[in-house]
């Protein structure tokens, strides 16, 4: 009997280049699904929901797969939401707005194995705390590395990580995407071991 093959549900680079770390073979597919968060909704359970619908929206075109679902939240203290700013002006708003802060990010997982429907959901915190950032950075950092593509606007693997004055959380993967840790106890629970295939 064939292992199955692996499926990220996901266009982002930085996903694809988290899950290269396990030397498993995988493909990658885009889902295409509404990302609008319903009024109200926690920012965790906005988390889950969004990698469940990305793996389950696959799932009638990969059949016999491991499909690998994920998403990323990003809230302010207040409970505001940060999202991929797409822009410079957006992207400034929200290092403004991060400045002095706490941001807490939440990593919705979810692994959906086809061949039995069973789905397994997590969801990884990790908190990243802001220096008081003078605009003038702010700018800097913007035009340096223009993070337009990512929640919070900030690559935390790259220049970003000179805006924190501390980060917290168990898995400092889940900040760029994908909750490794989490991820590889999943697939070792089903008979994927990374350490050993």
């Amino acid at each position: 009997m064939l292992p199955p093959k692996l499926l990220l549900a996901s266009s982002s680079p930085y996903r694809k280049q988290l899950l290269a770390r396990l030397n498993l073979a995988f493909d990658t597919a885009s889902p295409d699904i509404d990302e609008t968060p319903i009024p109200g909704e926690a920012a965790e359970a906005l988390a889950v929901r969004l990698a469940e619908s990305k793996a389950k929206a696959l799932a009638p075109r990969f059949q016999d797969h491991i499909i690998i679902g994920s998403d990323q939240v990003a809230a302010l203290p207040d409970g505001s939401l940060l999202s991929k700013p797409g822009r410079y002006d957006t992207a400034k708003q929200q290092l403004m707005r991060s400045s002095g802060n706490r941001v807490r990010f939440l990593t919705g997982l979810v692994v959906l194995d086809t061949r039995s429907g069973n789905l397994q959901t997590h969801c990884e915190p990790f908190e990243v705390h802001f220096r008081d950032l003078q605009e003038e950075e702010i700018e800097g950092y913007l035009q340096k590395e223009q993070p337009y593509d990512c929640a919070g606007s900030f690559k935390m693997e790259g220049l970003g990580i000179a805006l924190f004055s501390r980060l917290q959380g168990d898995d400092p993967n889940s900040l760029i995407g994908l909750p490794l840790i989490a991820l590889t106890r999943i697939l070792r629970e089903l008979g994927i071991n990374p350490l050993l295939d």
